[in-house]
């Protein structure tokens, strides 16, 4: 699973290269999608009006919702200092979880904001994922 934070989402609808091919990549292959933590779209619009609309009209974009036992975990990694809302949302997608096999791939414009053990990505990174 391939996870964007608030700084991914918003590089994504400001016309990101690699970010654009990558999206682009994923919509022509089924079962293939960018996942974006609702909180990260809920702070990236309050960031830059417009951004959920630009990011949501791809096809390959899909929103992880916060669902109760999310919302606890979520709170829970706040309280402990984690981060802000949108920060440990997106650590907890990419958290292992039952629903998705694999590793997750978190892409950030802010690598230090997560802990050591999740595999994050900056998106100006040479040769994000195979692009570049």
């Amino acid at each position: 699973m391939i996870i964007l934070d608030t700084g991914a989402v918003k590089a994504l609808a400001t016309g990101h290269k690699t970010l654009g091919l990558l999206a682009g990549n994923m919509a022509r292959t089924p079962g293939d999608h960018l996942v974006v933590p609702a909180l990260c779209l809920v702070q990236a619009e309050a960031d830059a009006q417009g951004v959920a609309h630009r990011v949501l009209a791809l096809s390959s974009v899909s929103v992880d919702p916060l669902e109760t036992v999310a919302s606890v975990a979520v709170g829970t990694m706040i309280r402990d200092g984690l981060g802000g809302p949108d920060t440990c949302h997106a650590l907890y997608c990419a958290l292992p979880r039952a629903e998705f096999t694999g590793m997750s791939i978190l892409l950030t414009t802010r690598e230090d904001a997560y802990p050591p053990g999740i595999v994050t990505v900056d998106i100006d990174s040479p040769g994000m994922l195979g692009f570049g």
